[in-house]
């Protein structure tokens, strides 16, 4: 008999053809229109070996999931040089975000679109890998803010204020990016950078935006 679609080979090798295939299938479909089938023929497996190593399809998207999170999260860390200066930090943490997004289309779409809109259990598995990011770019604004003043300034609440507004600023750019033709990943960070290093540029020298003095609202004049 001639060798099937399940050729043996090491099971974590096998895995990972099959989530390369979901990764790809969800993407594209999301998660109530992706089919098993679909998935196990593009894996080159059997659909019932999908369910042996992968159970069930809520557990296949988990799964998507948490190895899509993970790279994302592993690629911005990765890119972020030591010792630069602040802009030089997160200009190469917010190249690193940009490159990994539009290499891996598909797998931005899992994590920021279907998984955010298919139940709480998998928007919870992506908010753990968007606090980590956050958590990190916290880190990131707060250790700029004391290089440029040896004693911070900027209060620990503003700091994660300015890390959440950041990481959501760069999701949406990286959306309008992956739908917008010949923006490249250097020119979304680019975008990013000259919007938001205005006012954190300002931030790390102490020259902080202040809002205007409440006035005292005009009287309201009734009609005689």
């Amino acid at each position: 008999m001639g060798a099937g679609k399940t050729k043996r080979m090491p099971r974590a090798v096998r895995e990972q053809q099959m989530l390369d295939a979901a990764v790809r299938v969800f993407g594209q479909r999301g998660y109530m229109a992706a089919s098993m089938d679909e998935i196990a023929e593009l894996a080159g497996v059997s659909k019932p070996l999908v369910y042996l190593y992968l159970n069930s399809k809520d557990d296949l998207f988990i799964a998507c999931i948490r190895r899509e999170a993970r790279a994302l999260a592993e690629a911005v860390r990765a890119g972020v040089r030591p010792g630069l200066p602040a802009d030089g930090q997160l200009w190469s943490g917010l190249r690193a975000f940009f490159t990994h997004t539009a290499h891996n289309p598909e797998a931005w779409r899992v994590l920021h679109l279907h998984a955010r809109t298919h139940g709480e259990r998998f928007a919870a598995e992506v908010a753990v890998m968007r606090e980590e990011i956050v958590a990190f770019v916290t880190q990131l604004i707060a250790a700029a803010a004391r290089d440029a003043h040896r004693d911070p300034h900027l209060p620990a609440g503003e700091v994660a204020g300015l890390a959440e507004a950041l990481v959501g600023a760069a999701e949406s750019l990286a959306d309008w990016a992956g739908a917008t033709e010949g923006v490249t990943a250097k020119q979304a960070a680019a975008t990013l950078m000259n919007f938001a290093w205005a006012g954190l540029g300002d931030l790390m020298t102490g020259r902080p935006w202040s809002p205007p003095e409440d006035a005292e609202p005009a009287p309201v004049v009734q009609a005689g």
